[in-house]
């Protein structure tokens, strides 16, 4: 802990609940998804009602200021402050109770939206669920979209936040605990005599406030359906019932802090299906909206081609499927009681709309799973919108800070056109995508916040950006709120009396001003507190080729690491496989985006490169990154944490000494080479009374069998037919792991490759060096990836399969990563998985000899996931004949090294527990596929049985090995 942060600890020394001071927790929660970096004085995680109003007032009296957050994906920074930030994500996430009866249901804070729905769907069996689903539903939380009143994209049938709240239990500034109402407020406990006395007050103030500003109130606010900006004062009108509760929706956590909600829950519809329909630019696509309103769609989405371009230039051609032709295109979904009436619906509707002569096309989408892939395209679009390809292999960088602007459905279009023109007017471009129905625009831009030329480009655009939607009849904000991003520019909406009644109305609940100050009162400039403001430019030269193309010398790793723009889908419990580690622990420091941050702050902060590798609050967060690469494909700005930390522990532990289980796992082949000598009487010695000593001298855990050694005479008896070279078409590379633990898996490979009229060339002689790649030994991991690629560069085009699917992902991967070399770039391209190769040699026409189960479980291995594809098993399972595939969707939990560390294995089963454990207790009985190592390793632990290759399962003849 330094100086600034054993200062911050004394300040707490009484504060009520336990403050982290430390400064990599500080680093981490110095962000949310927006442009701004405001470090906080201390984090705190409360866990009950009772602990937050403990702690505001002791805040009160010691003059302390509060901001709280929830999943922290706030993009106009509403969720940093510089005082006690309290998160109560972690703690304060129960759902209290739902009653389909009265349609309500109650939750604590820091319930994820996506689990609320989940909980309701399961409790009605799909009858009901809620309805607020914005982008980040699976880590946005209730507590934060009562903060900022967000929508999501069914808004156009059911709304915003603020139409499903029924009473929100709260705690003032002062620790006063109150209840708002849909009419009124009274004290949350009615034997509580100083809450008596304030809801009274509460009440007899804002009662004053309405009556004093009537005319403004009922002419300003609540115009159109996603007027956010500002305080919803409208529900405070006489004719709206004094709804309290609704008023304070959208107060951006600035009059008091909400410890419980209750809020209503709606019906699903029995039948629904999507209709894609495709246009020239948005412009035309906004110009249809008002007619297919009249169809009462529940949803009506947009997206340009900016961001489906960046889609399938980062995830591949196939992952963007169904859109018919165009460069935009509006998701539009219509439900109705039976599927034949909605389909019925939906061919009327395009036949309509081609009558208005601006759609190019549609295409009706039934499948489901369908569906979710092109509807993960929509609520992507922040993340894959920060990074855009350019044809030169570069990229260019957008921002929010105007992403949430909206005006009437009708006036849509005329104000894109308008916007179009403002952003060439500013040499600016904007990735457009967002609520169409609703009329709410989340345009990212290319702003440049490095530089003060930029920085007073950026503040004239926002000036006019905001007199323009003005113009039109709009607002500043439509669900993300205005934040430190458009509070500024509140005064260009409304008129000085109504900037007076919100500074009135946060003076009622929060006289001393100590909830998330700067927020819609009293605010700083948009471009105070920018987080590339002020970066030094340092020279970070890495072993790794990171970054864009364009990255200037030195700044590869840093670009790499900012393009983590606080999105939090690494905060998701379901839904992929990112991020294994928050899963099983529920901290920030152990999501993607926590380390990431804390790696920005590095990179911030470092005097000297130098100092900045020797980053012990990095070591900190990176300590249970399972390097599992899930995050590089299923976070929406591509992070890579698992390379960033191999390149961390490259520079960290140069000249240190380090942890043990970097020898014992990091060396393995070259142990693995001692032991093919030795197998027997090593494998004899794990056994005896000095297995423990051995695992521990080893910095291994005790808690977990290894596996058995095999020696090297056993190999050389399988693999004993030469491999005619000349006549092979394929290279079969057999990696360390299964030479030295299971060799049955290199004979099954090759018999499977040469059942489909292949001939395979067998190489034992070439190591990719992941091992030491992944303990950050990345000298030694280059001498070995150089010796393989120019081994392999044979110069042919023959596909090299690889049996072990890490080792495969470090081939394609890592390789020309780490050894830029035109040999290695033609090796990685020749790279297969095994499952790959499977589903190639069907694609031809082969089928196994060997009859497949009918039902498998399998684990597809993180690396293999994140570099091939998520469905490349599933794929080569359907092609042999598999009918019942259930895939453990999720991290087994070892990932190579990281479950064997003694420091680890804890975590280690608790990420099995998330997808592995329970789909092998659900379908007990079922084959189980394992082509990973670790993953083999991982079933082993749980069930004590084995499991199988995929080779293995199809392998024609097994009796050959004897």
């Amino acid at each position: 802990m330094n100086g600034q942060s054993t200062a911050a600890g004394a300040r707490f020394a009484t504060c009520p609940i336990d403050v982290d001071t430390s400064s990599g927790r500080r680093g981490a929660y110095s962000y949310d998804a927006s442009n701004y970096r405001i470090p906080p004085a201390g984090i705190g995680f409360p866990r009950t009602a009772d602990d937050v109003s403990a702690t505001l007032a002791w805040c009160h009296a010691e003059n302390v200021i509060v901001s709280v957050r929830g999943g922290g994906t706030s993009m106009a920074g509403n969720a940093v402050g510089d005082g006690l930030v309290l998160d109560l994500s972690r703690h304060m996430n129960e759902i209290v109770d739902i009653d389909a009866d009265t349609r309500t249901a109650t939750v604590q804070p820091g319930v994820v939206l996506a689990q609320l729905a989940d909980a309701v769907e399961r409790h009605t069996d799909g009858a009901m669920t809620f309805a607020p689903d914005p982008s980040s539903k699976s880590r946005a939380t209730v507590g934060g979209s009562v903060a900022n009143d967000a929508c999501g994209n069914h808004s156009v049938r059911y709304g915003r936040t603020t139409d499903h709240v029924v009473a929100l239990d709260l705690v003032l500034a002062d620790g006063t605990r109150v209840t708002a109402t849909r009419s009124g407020v009274h004290p949350t406990d009615p034997s509580d005599a100083p809450a008596v006395a304030r809801a009274a007050q509460l009440a007899a103030d804002l009662a004053d406030l309405t009556r004093d500003h009537l005319a403004g109130i009922r002419t300003e606010l609540g115009r159109i359906p996603r007027q956010v900006s500002g305080y919803h004062l409208s529900h405070l009108l006489p004719e709206n019932g004094f709804d309290v509760a609704r008023a304070l929706v959208g107060s951006e956590g600035t009059c008091a802090v909400v410890v419980a909600a209750t809020v209503g829950i709606v019906d699903v519809p029995p039948s629904a299906l999507l209709l894609i329909l495709g246009y020239d630019d948005v412009v035309d696509a906004a110009r249809d909206v008002p007619d297919i309103l009249q169809w009462s769609p529940s949803a009506v989405e947009g997206i340009d081609e900016l961001i489906v371009d960046t889609m399938r230039a980062r995830r591949g051609p196939g992952s963007v499927a169904a859109l018919p032709p165009g460069h935009a295109w509006l998701y539009v979904e219509l439900d109705g009681d039976s599927a034949d009436q909605v389909s019925a619906a939906a061919g009327r509707l395009l036949t309509a709309l081609r009558g208005n002569g601006r759609v190019l096309d549609g295409v009706v989408v039934t499948d489901p799973v369908v569906r979710k892939g092109l509807w993960r395209v929509r609520e992507d679009g922040a993340g894959l919108s920060s990074r855009l390809p350019l044809s030169d292999g570069g990229s260019v960088t957008s921002w929010p800070g105007w992403e949430d602007s909206a005006v009437a459905p009708e006036n849509l279009a005329d104000y894109l056109a308008d916007f179009t023109e403002l952003l060439v007017e500013h040499d600016l471009i904007g990735v457009m995508y967002g609520h169409f129905g609703a009329g709410c625009m989340h345009i990212r831009i290319t702003f440049d916040q490095v530089t003060a030329e930029g920085r007073d480009v950026m503040t004239r655009f926002l000036d006019a950006a905001a007199r323009l939607v003005v113009r039109h009849g709009g607002t500043l904000s439509g669900e993300h709120g205005d934040g430190r991003a458009r509070s500024g520019l509140l005064p260009i909406m409304y008129s000085p009396a109504m900037m007076s009644a919100f500074s009135r109305f946060k003076t009622v609940f929060d006289p001393a001003g100590l909830l998330n100050p700067g927020i819609l009162v009293s605010p700083v400039e948009p471009v105070a507190d920018l987080a590339l403001a002020g970066v030094p430019v340092l020279p970070w030269r890495t072993s790794f080729e990171f970054g864009s193309p364009d990255a200037q010398p030195g700044q590869g790793f840093v670009d790499a690491v900012q393009s983590c723009i606080g999105v939090g889908r690494c905060r998701s419990h379901s839904g992929g496989v990112m991020c294994p580690s928050y899963r099983a622990t529920g901290d920030e420091k152990d999501s993607t985006r926590g380390r990431a941050r804390v790696l920005q702050e590095m990179i911030r902060g470092a005097a000297t490169v130098d100092d900045g590798w020797r980053s012990d609050d990095v070591r900190e967060v990176l300590d249970l990154c399972l390097s599992c690469k899930a995050c590089s494909t299923d976070c929406p700005t591509g992070v890579d944490m698992a390379t960033y930390k191999s390149e961390f522990f490259d520079h960290y532990y140069r000249g240190r000494r380090r942890p043990t289980a970097h020898y014992s796992l990091g060396w393995l082949p070259r142990w693995l080479a001692i032991t093919s000598r030795t197998a027997p009487l090593v494998n004899a010695a794990l056994k005896s009374p000095l297995r423990t000593a051995a695992l521990k001298l080893g910095g291994l855990t005790t808690e977990r069998d290894l596996p058995t050694f095999v020696s090297g005479r056993r190999l050389k008896k399988m693999l004993a037919r030469p491999t005619p070279t000349a006549d092979a078409d394929v290279v079969l590379m057999i990696d360390s792991f299964t030479k030295g633990f299971r060799p049955e898996v290199a004979t099954a490979a090759r018999r499977v490759v040469e059942d489909a009229g292949h001939c395979a060339h067998t190489r034992t002689d070439v190591c990719c060096g992941l091992t030491w790649i992944s303990t950050g030994q990345l000298d030694q991991a280059k001498k070995r990836l150089r010796r393989a690629a120019e081994a392999l560069d044979d110069g042919t085009d023959r596909p090299i399969v690889v049996t072990e699917p890490s080792c495969a992902a470090t081939m394609r991967k890592d390789l020309p990563e780490l050894v830029p070399t035109d040999a290695a770039a033609r090796v990685s391209k020749r790279i297969r998985s095994f499952a790959e190769q499977v589903a190639v040699q069907a694609a031809a026409g082969w089928q196994p000899t060997r009859e497949v189960p009918d039902q498998v479980v399998v684990q597809t291995h993180c690396h293999e996931y994140s570099v091939f594809g998520a469905a490349t098993q599933q794929r080569a399972l359907g092609a042999v004949g598999v009918s019942q595939i259930h895939e453990a969707t999720g991290c087994c939990g070892v990932a190579g090294n990281f479950g064997f560390e003694t420091d680890h294995y804890e975590t280690s089963m608790a990420v099995a527990e998330q997808a592995l454990a329970p789909a092998l207790r659900e379908h007990d009985g079922a084959t189980v596929l394992t082509d990973g190592f670790s993953c083999q390793m991982q079933v082993r632990q749980l069930t004590g049985d084995g499991s199988a290759h995929l080779a293995q399962m199809l392998d024609p003849s097994p009796e050959s090995d004897g």
